[in-house]
């Protein structure tokens, strides 16, 4: 019997596979009994999957059999996944055992290979089969119809003994015999983009429900393969229904606050734009301080360092640091080049669900574009992630550096900006006499009046102080002269 935890559904009884992400790909695990082709070029990890999948089998109180029909050294193969976290030493040989099938298919064909096949998951009462090496007992059968026999009598005891069953083959182009008879499809795939490697995951057949189409990436690490659905897929639709809360959020900033018409909505999407020392940090920052445990925050960052953002914490007002200090806001920051987008999204929607977070900035929507494989992607990335943030009634700010220091025109690095954001909040450098100007203004809000004139404001220690009025940016862009006091000012925030 499979003691394996299985999903509650309605369908066929399933069978968790132990990777989180390929359990949500194919909708709650593999159909109990089913047959599946795991299918990939030598090293894109088809050995170390489907042993992942075993052991996580065995580890509920299954029994697995990993049957090899080349002549490969177990030993050498136990020896590889020992450093693994998911291998389990204590499992063997009782509920985790493997076997070589070399011999009596070169000897017997596939007659041979079935007889010891059915006899071996009756004698070890095997719920879980991987069959390692399709190809060599296609390459043995004296015709396709025979080869077609020998998968379908397979299948017959996989349904009659509740066996889910493994095949890994190597990949090609062309539609295999075996590949129409089976349960599902897995491919594997190796990719190069420029200089750079990356591994994806595709279900492209999946009987028995619904799965999430289309290309997932993975990685192989310490801990076995860790598989990231794509964004965009898994959350197509958003998790619960949408509920627009009333009420607005303070930016941490009263003079911001008032242009925006008395802060952002709630459960709204601000994209902060600006060159590089703009301010974009210190204002995420400014926003996060208005957190409370009723409201917690995340920072999710990638170009400031966790010691850097704690000297700006100190200095902030109102301060920041008690807010750190207490869990009220948690830093989560990584490297920009470090990881998969797929990945961040993954991780930062978690520390979302974990904390219950209400304030989030996430400071460098490039590093983002950075992950991305495919630029393309952007776009419907981060329509799929604020939809899902909007709906957990998450108040998202986002910072997203334009390329352009100085000029009359602002590129904005990525398509279609407008519509990754409700509110967008446009910081600038003006020149003038010699000296660079700050200048903020709001270019729009969601469903709401606001201030577009443009201010003047300083950065300074205590973060931004933004003037009363607009008279000093027409006398910066009218090339008048400013007083030394206003102009030093702006020498202690640059």
């Amino acid at each position: 019997m499979n003691t394996t935890p299985q999903l509650e559904d309605a369908g066929p009884a399933r069978v968790l596979s132990g990777i989180e992400g390929l359990d949500t790909i194919v909708n709650g695990g593999f159909v109990l009994g089913g047959m599946y082709i795991i299918q990939g070029t030598p090293g894109a990890g088809k050995t170390i999957l489907t042993n992942q999948i075993c052991f996580h089998h065995v580890a509920g109180g299954g029994r697995a059999l990993f049957v090899t029909l080349l002549a490969e050294n177990h030993a050498r193969m136990i020896g590889n996944l020992q450093g693994m976290s998911f291998f389990d030493h204590a499992m063997l040989p009782d509920q985790m055992s493997y076997l070589s099938a070399f011999n009596e298919m070169r000897d017997g064909g596939l007659e041979a290979l079935g007889k010891l096949l059915r006899r071996e998951i009756q004698r070890r009462r095997t719920t879980m089969l991987v069959i390692d090496g399709l190809v060599s007992a296609q390459s043995s059968a004296k015709s396709d119809q025979a080869f077609k026999e020998f998968v379908h009598d397979l299948q017959e005891v996989a349904l009659a003994t509740d066996c889910t069953m493994f095949l890994t083959t190597n990949a090609g182009d062309q539609v295999s015999p075996e590949q129409t008879m089976v349960d599902g499809l897995i491919v594997l795939k190796d990719r190069m983009y420029g200089w750079q490697a990356a591994s994806d995951l595709q279900v492209t057949k999946f009987r028995g429900g619904s799965f999430l189409r289309g290309r997932h990436s993975y990685q192989i690490s310490g801990d076995g393969v860790t598989v990231y659905p794509r964004i965009e897929a898994r959350y197509a639709h958003p998790s619960r229904m949408a509920e627009l809360p009333a009420g607005r959020a303070s930016m941490g900033i009263d003079r911001l606050d008032a242009m925006l018409g008395g802060g952002v909505p709630n459960a709204s999407t601000t994209m902060i734009m600006g060159p590089s020392g703009s301010g974009k940090t210190t204002m995420g920052m400014h926003f996060l301080s208005q957190s409370s445990e009723d409201e917690p925050g995340l920072m999710f960052s990638f170009y400031e360092t966790p010691a850097r953002l704690a000297v700006k914490a100190d200095r902030l007002r109102p301060p920041l640091r008690p807010l750190l200090d207490s869990g009220s806001v948690e830093v989560l920051w990584q490297t920009p080049t470090s990881d998969l987008m797929d990945a961040y999204g993954e991780r930062l929607l978690e520390a979302v669900h974990r904390r219950k977070v209400k304030r989030l900035f996430i400071d460098g929507l490039t590093a983002f574009q950075s992950a991305a494989i495919d630029p393309s992607r952007i776009g419907n990335f981060f329509s799929a992630l604020a939809n899902e943030l909007r709906v957990l009634g998450v108040t998202t700010v986002y910072s997203l550096e334009v390329p352009d220091i100085l000029g009359p025109a602002v590129r904005v690095p990525v398509d279609d900006a407008s519509s990754l954001a409700e509110n967008m909040i446009l910081l600038r450098f003006v020149e003038q006499r010699s000296r660079l100007y700050r200048l903020i203004s709001i270019l729009k809000v969601r469903d709401s009046d606001f201030d577009p004139s443009l201010y003047e404001f300083t950065l300074g220690d205590a973060g931004f102080d933004i003037r009363a009025t607009s008279e000093s940016v027409e006398e910066i862009l009218s090339g008048s002269d400013r007083n030394a006091e206003v102009r030093d000012s702006f020498k202690r925030g640059g």
